[in-house]
């Protein structure tokens, strides 16, 4: 199996300057691993243009079927989405984008606003209004919802170790019973981005959301699962009213609000056992957001009509 290459400052500069003529040298500096998604070799390019690089065939594949899909989403949704000024391959089989780059922090930067919430409200709705079908036929994979059940048994052991290192109360997960989990299945598959973590929501000062990173991970599925990606990235009671508005009923929600504390226990369990100091804050960090109370659950109990009480 051949070797893929290595891309270098240089190797950057010299495909950038074929693409920008007229710039003399431009300013390449890679973007730290994590903050794009880490399957990609990722550059800034001055201040206006983001370089992504595919460093595998796997990740060359995700990446022309993300910008067809960008492409697709574009007209549906109420915050921006990367334009690729210029795309190809920067080594055999392997593709680069050359995108314009969106103004603003990120949601680990900026506290999300009651407008910002409007945003991601118009987010969740332009991606319940894509076409599933045209999605799929430009590559987005269609994934079977999670059982709930079995990632809550996941996460009562996972909440028994936190105990034991001092890390959680494991009585805040009886509120999610067996018959609750069964209570809350999944809607009707929709396009989902799947990756809405906080470093890929482009966040200004005053707390608007004004565009969407990585499309590469998205599918057809489940929708609850973007919910949960915001209650990771932004806490639960901001991600549950933007769901509300986007027409979300009480079960989506709570669905998409315990698939995220579920997530965060076994994911912060991992890093304990990991011993891994640096992966503990932003994990700790998660499960604060994720077990944010919101009014829903105060005073809803999950019963049949549990729709019609949000």
């Amino acid at each position: 199996m051949t070797q893929a290459p290595t891309p270098t400052a240089d190797t950057v500069r010299r495909l950038v300057r074929s693409l920008l003529p007229g710039g003399g040298g431009p300013d390449v500096r890679p973007v730290a691993e994590g903050g794009e998604g880490g399957e990609h070799s990722t550059w800034w390019v001055g201040n206006r243009h983001v370089l992504r690089l595919a460093p595998d065939r796997d990740s060359a594949v995700r990446q022309r079927r993300e910008l067809r899909l960008r492409d697709l989403v574009r007209p549906h949704l109420g915050v921006a989405v990367p334009v690729s000024i210029a795309h190809g391959e920067w080594a055999a089989g392997l593709t680069y984008t050359l995108d314009t780059r969106l103004t603003g922090g990120t949601a680990e930067d900026h506290d999300i606003s009651a407008v910002g919430e409007d945003d991601l409200a118009g987010l969740l709705t332009g991606l319940r209004e894509v076409p599933a079908r045209q999605a799929e036929g430009l590559g987005a994979p269609r994934t079977p919802p999670r059982s709930l059940e079995s990632l809550r048994k996941a996460a009562v052991r996972a909440a028994q170790h936190l105990a034991q290192a001092d890390e959680f109360d494991p009585t805040r997960l009886a509120q999610l019973t067996p018959p609750a989990a069964a209570q809350l299945t999944a809607p009707a598959p929709v396009l989902v981005h799947h990756t809405l973590r906080g470093d890929h929501l482009v966040v200004t000062a005053d707390g608007r959301v004004r565009g969407v990173l990585d499309w590469s991970g998205a599918v057809v599925g489940d929708p609850a699962e973007d919910i949960a990606g915001l209650a990771h990235a932004v806490g639960s009671p901001a991600a549950v009213r933007a769901a509300t508005l986007a027409g979300y009923g009480a079960r989506p929600c709570l669905r998409g609000l315990w698939l995220a504390r579920c997530d965060t226990l076994i994911r912060l369990s991992e890093g304990v056992r990991g011993a891994d100091a640096g992966r503990l804050p932003p994990l700790r960090e998660q499960v604060r957001r994720a077990w944010e109370a919101i009014l829903l659950e105060r005073v809803t109990e999950l019963r049949d009509g549990v729709d019609e009480t949000l």
